[in-house]
């Protein structure tokens, strides 16, 4: 008789679909205090900044330095995911998560602010990387689709619970803004306990070998970029010496850090990842995305307080028909996804519809009526829902069990990038449109540029008298079109992106040589021979 041999087992055993949403359970906790550090400050971000009198650098590089941290360190958590307990990692990253949230809400000017979420950014790194990860070691391609669309879910919930807790914190006078670091704390520590509980894993004995020399000139080329793009356009110019500068340090650290990761024992990106055309397109859709759910989105909070006068919490409740976009397409994608094994077609009309919903944002103005509004935000929550966990899906697809981390915090990493660069460029686009747009409605006034209509410090619209508040109102609002229309080429590159990636239908195991094993078992069972899994007996 033949024998045809199994590979060894590299993940569990399969798991119950209650085992699983039980082992999930804190994961997802960890997650949704991962998106509610991002979300809740953005309502809150113009009250916090003219607490702390800053201006629109400020309130930029509050976003940024998160993202940024997030962006450095999420390749590192994915590596060291690949050589030891992922369990402990996750933990770690939630205790990181704490001690930066906490500092924050002391925190008594924008730069120790900034400091301070570049701590929370590193812990967030963490449990975006491992959330991926520790869901790809559990479940098979084929069901992820499933799960995932549980973590869209999640994602939904922070996104829509963070501005409004944020916005009702602000809103509350005896609670004051540093409550939106503090009150993540709780949802972390009770992740904690119930991932100590809930979460079992194989502990791999791998001893870890990291890339340090490759990973801090992987940080130092992301950083300068980012500087580079925040900076430009209000300190300097963009075509400066300084600029030049910048860029090419840039360029330089990016290529030395491609050299010594080629030659690296263990890479921390490894470039041979970047030979699978499936890989090198879903990395650049992920940067594009990026660009969209961070960029553009995160100043939605300024454009409905300053614009249209809102407060905080209303500001929150108005993105509403975003978030349930982004809500039902993930989580019923995610499950047509798991029934069919085909995504391609998910990825194709999301990132269509970002495109669209992006253009149309770009005529945005202070006085657009808000249900016009709403559906343009419904198109691009929907679009965000379909792309995003859909591209972390094709590229697990694309690798072996041993890979998963590495990979899923590649798609993780550049899809931060992406965000990091669209919220420092777009920041500084509406910086620079809404001097010039303020310079010009003042001048029809006969008013000089001062003060709050500077442009310099956000202001306060309900302490304007009424025809400089119609001109401030105006200028925020025609700049927010403007970084909306900025963003759409970056969506219709993952457009084309995506459109060209091979479709290879979901696998059913964790390790493509086992689906291969099973398809020959097949084969060989209507042939009467008999299969013998390696370390089973017959």
């Amino acid at each position: 008789m033949t024998q045809a041999t199994a590979p060894p087992r590299t993940t569990p055993a399969e798991m119950t679909h209650r085992q699983v949403l039980e082992a999930l359970s804190g994961l997802l906790l960890g997650m949704f205090v991962a998106i509610l550090s991002g979300t809740i400050v953005s309502n809150a971000l113009p009250r916090i900044i003219t607490d702390l009198g800053g201006g629109q650098s400020a309130y930029t590089w509050v976003v940024t330095a998160t993202l940024l941290a997030t962006t450095a360190t999420t390749p590192l958590w994915g590596k060291l995911a690949d050589l030891t307990s992922k369990k402990t990692l996750v933990q770690l990253s939630l205790g990181i998560y704490i001690v930066g949230s906490v500092l924050a809400g002391l925190s008594q000017s924008t730069a120790q602010l900034i400091a301070c979420r570049v701590v929370q950014g590193v812990g967030v790194g963490g449990l975006t990387a491992l959330a991926q990860v520790i869901m790809a070691t559990m479940i098979a391609p084929r069901e992820r689709g499933r799960y995932s669309g549980y973590l869209g879910a999640v994602m939904a919930a922070g996104t829509i619970g963070g501005p409004l807790i944020g916005g009702v914190i602000v809103d509350t006078s005896w609670l004051g803004w540093r409550w939106c670091f503090y009150v993540g704390v709780p949802f972390a520590l009770a992740a904690l306990v119930v991932l100590q509980k809930t979460l079992r894993l194989p502990v791999i004995r791998r001893p870890a070998k990291i890339d340090w020399w490759g990973a801090t000139l992987i940080t130092a080329a992301v950083s300068l970029l980012l500087v580079w793009v925040s900076l430009a356009g209000n300190r300097y110019d963009w075509i400066s010496w300084q600029t030049a500068a910048m860029v090419v340090g840039a360029l330089l650290l990016g290529a030395l850090a491609i050299r010594v990761e080629t030659r690296a024992a263990e890479p921390v990106i490894p470039p041979k990842l970047f030979r699978d055309r499936t890989i090198t397109l879903a990395t650049v859709a992920s940067v594009a995305v990026g660009v969209g759910m961070f960029g553009a989105s995160v100043f939605l909070g300024q454009y409905f307080q300053i614009s249209r006068g809102q407060s905080p919490t209303m500001s929150g409740l108005m993105t509403l028909p975003m978030i349930l976009g982004l809500l039902v397409s993930s989580t019923l994608t995610g499950r047509v996804i798991t029934k069919t094994g085909r995504w391609k077609r998910y990825l194709v009309t999301g990132s269509a519809l970002l495109t669209i919903g992006f253009a149309l944002m770009g005529t945005l103005r202070y006085d657009t009526n808000f249900w016009v509004l709403s559906v343009y935000m419904a198109l691009i929550g929907t679009g965000l829902g379909m792309t995003m966990q859909n591209l972390v899906l094709a590229v697990q697809n694309s690798v072996g069990a041993h890979e998963l981390g590495v990979a899923s915090s590649v798609v993780a990493f550049f899809r931060s990038l992406g965000g990091a660069v669209g919220v420092s460029a777009l920041g500084a686009v509406l910086g620079h449109q809404v001097k010039g747009y303020l310079a010009d409605g003042l001048t029809r006034l006969g008013v000089p540029a001062t003060g709050a209509a500077s442009g310099n410090t956000l202001p306060d619209v309900h302490t304007l008298p009424g025809p400089l508040r119609i001109v401030v109102e105006s200028a925020y609002g025609h700049g927010a079109g403007d970084i909306f229309l900025a963003a759409t080429p970056f969506a219709l590159i993952a457009l084309i992106a995506v459109s060209f990636i091979k479709e290879v239908p979901l696998r059913r195991h964790n390790d493509p040589l086992t689906d291969e094993v099973e398809r020959e078992s097949t084969v060989a069972a209507g042939a009467g021979a008999v299969v013998v899994p390696t370390g089973e007996r017959s």
